[in-house]
């Protein structure tokens, strides 16, 4: 196949990529998104490969471990989307608005493509979920003591804050 051709290719692929955004209706950074998908999809069976010639791919995980990487990747996403210690890895991606909680900060992704792209992604603590969780299950695979020891230590978070909020609550119902 010539240069001439594949550039050819290339410019017919992003002419229907430019027009496909378009149509969609919002200035959207499609192409990064599905980038990013795409890199999530590569690194999922990059590590299932490495599990398996491991011998340590799982074909069932225990409740118990379910149970402890759930809290733990909800306090974790929690902490890198919206925790004011975690705002040097959003502040290239987003704008600081205020608060949005108890010590949690709310923030607007601007840019685009790209930019825009990886700041939807680090301030949704939904988006981070699907990585994070991933991140705790082929952990728990490859390097259980680890990542049982790490997630651990977000469920004590999470349980802490449970407490913080019910001792500020109780607080509340005592002085009025």
């Amino acid at each position: 196949m010539s240069v001439e051709t594949v550039g050819g290719v290339v410019s017919a692929m992003a002419s229907k990529v430019e027009e496909v955004e378009l149509a969609y209706g919002e200035d959207r950074p499609l192409v990064a998104l599905a980038s990013l998908i795409g890199a999530y999809g590569v690194s999922v069976g990059a590590l299932s490969i490495v599990a398996k010639r491991r011998g340590r791919l799982a074909t069932r995980l225990g409740v118990a471990d379910l149970a402890l990487y759930a809290v733990a990747t909800h306090k974790l996403t929690r902490i890198l989307a919206k925790d004011p210690i975690a705002s040097p890895i959003r502040a290239p991606f987003t704008t600081l608005t205020g608060l949005d909680g108890p010590a949690e900060l709310h923030e607007d992704v601007r840019g685009e493509g790209w930019r825009h792209a990886v700041g939807e992604l680090v301030t949704c603590p939904f988006c981070l979920g699907q990585w994070v969780g991933t991140a705790f299950v082929f952990g728990g695979m490859l390097a259980p003591r680890v990542t049982r020891a790490v997630a651990a230590t977000f469920v004590v978070h999470a349980a802490s804050d449970v407490l913080h909020h019910a001792y500020a609550a109780l607080e509340d119902a005592t002085s009025t």
